[in-house]
């Protein structure tokens, strides 16, 4: 019996949550031997291989020629801002903050993403919208002093302030995309390949190439794979075979828990009461939002 469209979608959807749920104890995992530039270039190779393999096997090598140059151009700006901003910003993060602080304030871009919607889009906050901004960063204050909001102690406010500006990279990202007519897979193709001279000339300068034996290159090439690569294939797939685009979106709000139990269990982190109340209000100030991102 063939599997309706609807339950390839949640199958593609929930694989996609999967890998997303495991993606920040890789990045923990890598910083342990590698450096956020060394991670971000051994990463960026990967999924370039990764990306090209996947049109390979589509059958979408040809849209190479339909490329315009401006295509060509819009989607190598795009590019310095992820992989190469994005990730040498995010990276760092999780190099000064517990996982379970940076992977939640990550679930931030959405806020931002509707801040930044009204000078650059035209758009107009709603009062739900300045609630649920409200909300979130509640949360993020919540999660960031880990409860102690008399004292205001944020641990590492310069790891705070890094995963709070990734996501405001991210969100700069997403917009420039609006207008983007290139296939998707291509797109980010395009994006890791310009990006790869900018992180290959920065991590020279700075860190130095990583040696081969180095034992942080497996959950970099994992990171390369999955989180740079699969995962967005997969989502797309979902979102393309759905009747409900709501339902299947709703699913990302699994991945954050499902993340805390892999970094309890995979890094030994205690998780405190304080980052799942930070993370709940977080994702409810998202929820009420959702109309708009």
């Amino acid at each position: 019996m063939p599997i309706s469209r609807q339950r390839l979608a949640y199958i593609f959807g929930l694989a996609t949550v999967l890998i997303w749920s495991t993606v920040a104890s890789a990045f923990k995992i890598a910083l342990k031997d590698l450096d956020h530039l060394q991670l971000l270039l051994v990463a960026d190779v990967i999924s370039i291989a990764t990306l090209l393999t996947i049109l390979t096997v589509q059958g979408k090598l040809g849209l190479f020629k339909s490329l315009t140059l401006r295509d060509l151009l819009r989607n190598c700006a795009l590019g310095a801002l992820n992989p190469f901003l994005y990730y040498m910003v995010l990276f760092k993060a999780y190099s000064l903050l517990p996982a379970q602080v940076a992977q939640p304030l990550n679930y931030t871009w959405a806020i931002t993403l509707s801040l930044l919607s009204v000078p650059l889009l035209g758009q107009k906050l709603a009062r739900r919208d300045l609630v649920a901004i409200c909300i979130s960063y509640l949360g993020v204050v919540t999660l960031s002093t880990q409860g102690n909001l008399t004292g205001l102690d944020f641990g590492s406010p310069i790891g705070v302030s890094l995963a709070l500006g990734s996501t405001l990279i991210w969100a700069l990202y997403w917009i420039g995309n609006t207008k983007n007519s290139t296939d998707p897979v291509l797109a980010l193709l395009l994006n890791f390949a310009a990006a790869f001279p900018l992180i290959l000339g920065t991590t020279l300068a700075v860190s130095g190439l990583p040696a081969w034996d180095n034992p942080g290159l497996p959950a970099a090439a994992y990171v390369g794979v999955f989180e740079m690569g699969v995962s967005f294939v997969l989502w797309l797939m979902a979102m393309r075979l759905t009747d409900s685009t709501a339902r299947i979106g709703n699913l990302i709000f699994l991945s954050p828990f499902l993340s805390l139990v892999l970094i309890h269990f995979i890094l030994g982190e205690i998780i405190h009461a304080t980052t799942y109340a930070g993370l709940v209000l977080i994702l409810a100030g998202n929820l009420l939002g959702q109309r708009r991102t």
